[in-house]
């Protein structure tokens, strides 16, 4: 048994990081003195903070131990879709020092808040009720993983996934319903650095030592793992990477909460290359799992965890799981911030504006406890990390993508015209996943058609009545 390999040592060294990610979120709640602190660390990040926080949130535990499951279940399928999903990150590391310098301009620390500047509040109700569905599920993707390796490590002594997942739920809720946005990012700087050295160094070298080096991996490497290959379901995932970029709420967050448009973009384009140097790497851990771990993996979310049980020694597979943790919970509380604060600040507040900040704060730190719950039972109904990410992502990339770039470069963007393309990206992809995706075709894909057709049309026949104010001021 895999974990009969884990010793007191490393079950130590995991306790005490969760430990200490609980104790950083304590020790920033000094410095929570109102809305703008909890959301957006009061516009206070430089590019290396950035780049660092961007890093461990887009490589979270999905993103990590779903896409290496993926690679050892369906080889280059890996790398097929995370290639667009780089392509728009850079395409978003461009576009953030506008974001970026918006937000200042005009006060705006989330995408609803834009919207509701550019086209009311109905268009911000509707982006706002997606945002918080998706963040949800993508939550519950981390949570999933968080599971998995939690049994990994205490299976022996009853550590279920199940009771896994509701320990990584508590932990997600304290530091971050406690710290904010300053918590979040500075235990996501601390988590990155985790990462880097003990998953992504230390466990490829030492997986490619255990078979023997890089020519015994070569000879008895399958040729069809590494075969490219496309198909419709590729395809649906291409496109759900490469549009949810443009209108992925948590970059959006950072970019809002960076101290200047230069820092803004430089950290991005930082953190975006080095995500880049890290496909490889993931990919690498998901093939060669066939021959350090065998065929038998049925849970392919383990593929990872497994991989450093199985090759490191005492101590070291304690960090290495310790950093797998943090990658997971990097990209969870970044979600589980942005979540809330659509729900309290975009939702709950656009119902009562006279809400004052103290009590928005107060009930931003109850939905830290409200939501992740939710998240929990999307993890114990879907069984795989990537296929969580990809199910909540789907609906948010058809319906919001286009919506989001129009907001920012669109004159004739206008309410009407946003308020069609999501609904018509939301009902064509909902209606496509319910037929069964005809032709094998991701559900992304004709919903983010249709979105685009629908705002287009809509927004050239109202546009003279309604022209933008915003942009025109811009």
């Amino acid at each position: 048994m895999l974990q009969g390999e884990i010793t007191t040592l490393d079950l130590v060294i995991v306790g005490l990081y969760l430990i200490a990610m609980v104790a950083i979120g304590v020790y920033f709640v000094r410095r929570i003195q109102n809305t703008e602190d909890y959301y957006v660390a009061d516009h206070s990040f430089g590019p290396l903070v950035l780049m660092a926080t961007v890093c461990a949130t887009i490589i979270g535990g999905s993103g990590l131990m779903g896409r290496a499951g993926k690679a050892y279940s369906g080889g280059f399928m890996a790398i097929m879709t995370a290639l667009p999903y780089l392509l728009g990150l850079f395409i978003f590391s461009g576009i953030s020092g506008r974001i970026s310098e918006v937000g200042f301009r005009h006060n705006i620390t989330s995408i609803p808040e834009l919207f509701d500047r550019r086209f009311g509040k109905s268009a911000k109700l509707i982006l706002a009720a997606l945002i918080a569905f998706t963040m949800m599920g993508t939550v519950a993707s981390q949570v999933r993983a968080a599971g998995t390796i939690i049994n990994l490590l205490g299976g022996d002594v009853g550590l279920t996934y199940e009771l896994g997942a509701l320990i990584a739920c508590i932990v997600f809720m304290l530091y971050t319903a406690t710290s904010g946005r300053f918590g979040v990012v500075y235990t996501d700087v601390f988590q990155f650095y985790m990462l880097l050295i003990f998953v992504y160094i230390l466990i490829p070298v030492s997986s490619l030592k255990s078979v023997g080096g890089w020519a015994s991996f070569q000879a008895n490497l399958d040729p069809a793992l590494v075969k490219p290959y496309i198909n419709g379901s590729i395809l649906g995932d291409i496109v759900t990477y490469l549009v949810f970029t443009m209108a992925g709420a948590e970059m959006w967050q950072r970019a809002f909460a960076a101290k200047d448009r230069s820092s803004a973009k430089k950290g991005m384009f930082l953190g975006t290359t080095v995500y880049g140097l890290t496909i490889i790497l993931v990919f690498f851990m998901g093939i060669i799992g066939h021959q350090v771990l065998g065929e038998g993996v049925t849970n392919t979310d383990s593929v990872v965890p497994s991989l450093a049980i199985r090759v490191l020694p005492m101590g070291l597979t304690g960090l290495a799981l310790a950093g797998l943790l943090s990658v997971i919970m990097s990209t969870a509380d970044s979600y589980l911030l942005v979540s809330v604060q659509t729900c309290v600040h975009d939702i709950g507040k656009t119902i009562n504006p006279a809400m004052p900040e103290k009590r928005e704060i107060l009930w931003s730190r109850i939905f830290s406890i409200i939501l992740p719950l939710g998240a929990l039972v999307i993890a114990l109904y879907i069984q795989n990390a990537y296929d969580i990410l990809m199910f909540s992502w789907s609906f948010y990339a058809a319906a919001c993508g286009l919506p989001c770039f129009a907001a920012l470069y669109w004159r004739k963007a206008t309410s009407a015209g946003v308020i069609a393309g999501m609904i018509a990206g939301f009902v064509v992809c909902v209606g496509w996943k319910l037929a069964g995706l005809p032709f094998g075709l991701g559900a992304a894909v004709p919903g983010a058609i249709a979105c685009a057709i629908a705002l287009v049309c809509v927004s050239l026949a109202t546009y003279q009545k309604h022209p933008s104010v915003f942009l025109a001021a811009e």
